[in-house]
């Protein structure tokens, strides 16, 4: 019998995944595996339940027309149909890791107040060994971090395998925590972890079944990850159950067991120590490549602090004021504002930016101030093959004023000619001393 798949919340397009929500999907204890996103869970009752003077969301039974009871008993409902997916099933839950979010107070007259979040309808298990004990959900806790820096733990488990495939796109949103600090891998199997040991990744034994985390991918076709999940799920079911050793496991050694485990720990640390340098490295050549942006990115927010960093390597010292940059050096002082366009010219409008925040620096310091224009036009097509990127008004005011129009792919070659120089300061002045110099278009440092 082929094996039944369902998703909730999570887009999977495949033949073999059934699509759903987790309010209206059948019983999950009817599947194999059941791959659920989260996420939505609390759509519900953030849009028909309003927010309280204290910040906490709360519905009254007997007023709420049934809306408090609903949740209540659909939570219970899952909760047991998960149990029974994995205890008696022996099937896979697999979770996205999310934050455990905004929850809804339910408050009746003849009962206790109930608070439900997204993670209400996690079955709970219980697992003990003499010195430790671990209880999911309620010692857990799904706590807010964003980041992008995931470190795998070589488990074998198939669900590594899947974030192994996708490793460069996963972005998680929150990390699990135990609130007793309990030593995870002495009952459950850690995938991934952030660069501080945050746990990104886990798979819980529940009996036969398992409950799985994983943090989400972005940029993902939802029908090659429907695909890979697939696969992962199917390696699980042929996969040896989860058996941590026991306290007394050493005094029964293995021959041959120790000199791996001797090497197995070697590797481990010089994976650790590769891990820091490829660290390290990568933000040498992150600072290296800062300039590089500005012959292809869009916007202030991004397009700013290239040219900045191509000024910084020029030897001025700049300043980030709003939406223009103060450039401050021995052979003068400019100021700087970029523009980038999908069109082949930048329009008179980043010139009058440019205008009016140089005569507002004249007026109240009184010292004139050069005015420097960066236009990226055609932004898409290679630098050396773009049209004249701007407009003959912007050039016409630029001339009248005395100002210099820069494309970034100039400012980027007079940034490679001083790193190419190894910073000398002979050459880093008279590049700064060339572009102040300039009135109209910078055509080069042989203009």
């Amino acid at each position: 019998m082929e094996p039944l798949f369902l998703a909730l919340d999570w887009t999977l397009r495949h033949p073999d995944v059934l699509r759903s929500t987790f309010y209206e999907a059948p019983s999950l204890a009817g599947f194999d595996a059941v791959f659920l996103d989260p996420q939505a869970i609390t759509t519900r009752w953030r849009h028909d339940i309003p927010v309280d003077r204290d910040g906490r969301r709360r519905t009254y039974a007997g007023s709420d027309y049934g809306l408090g009871h609903t949740l209540t008993q659909l939570m219970v409902r899952r909760r047991m149909e998960c149990g029974d997916l994995l205890r008696r099933g022996g099937g896979l839950m697999v979770c996205r890791l999310r934050p455990r979010a905004e929850s809804v107070e339910i408050i009746s007259s003849d009962g206790p107040l109930e608070r439900i979040d997204r993670y209400s309808w996690l079955p709970v298990v219980s697992l003990v060994d003499r010195q430790h004990q671990l209880t999911f959900p309620s010692n857990g806790r799904f706590v807010a971090r964003r980041g992008r820096d995931v470190r795998l733990e070589g488990s074998g488990s198939p669900f590594e395998s899947y974030l192994q495939q996708f490793r460069g796109q996963i972005e998680y949103t929150a990390v699990y925590e135990d609130l007793l600090s309990t030593p995870m891998e002495r009952f459950a199997t850690v995938l991934a972890r952030n660069r501080v040991g945050d746990i990104l990744a886990l798979e819980i034994p529940f009996e036969d079944g398992a409950f799985v985390l994983l943090p989400p991918v972005t940029g993902v076709s939802p029908a090659h990850e429907a695909t890979v999940l697939i696969e992962a799920a199917a390696d699980a079911a042929h996969r040896d159950a989860f058996a941590p050793q026991p306290d007394w496991g050493p005094s029964f050694p293995y021959p041959g067991e120790e000199a791996l485990r001797d090497e197995l720990a070697s590797l481990e640390k010089r994976r650790a120590r590769l891990d820091e340098k490829i660290v390290e490295t990568t933000g040498k050549l992150d600072a290296l490549l800062a300039p590089k942006p500005i012959l292809y990115v869009k916007g202030q927010r991004a397009l700013l602090p290239a040219v900045a960093s191509a000024l910084r390597i020029l030897g001025f010292d700049v300043e980030r004021r709003q939406d223009h940059l103060r450039a401050l050096s021995d052979e003068g002082d400019a100021l700087f504002v970029a523009a980038a366009t999908e069109g082949s010219a930048v329009d008179l409008s980043a010139y009058r930016k440019l205008l009016r925040y140089v005569d507002r620096i004249h007026t109240e310091d009184g010292d004139p101030t050069k005015g420097i224009l960066v236009v990226s036009g055609s932004r898409e097509l290679d630098p050396r093959h773009r049209p004249t990127q701007f407009t003959p008004a912007v050039l016409r005011g630029c001339q009248s004023q005395r100002f210099c129009v820069i494309t970034t792919y100039n400012l980027y070659k007079l940034a490679v000619e001083i790193a190419e120089h190894g910073d000398r300061p002979v050459a880093s002045a008279e590049a700064r001393r060339t572009l102040l110099e300039c009135d109209g278009e910078f055509r080069g440092a042989s203009q």
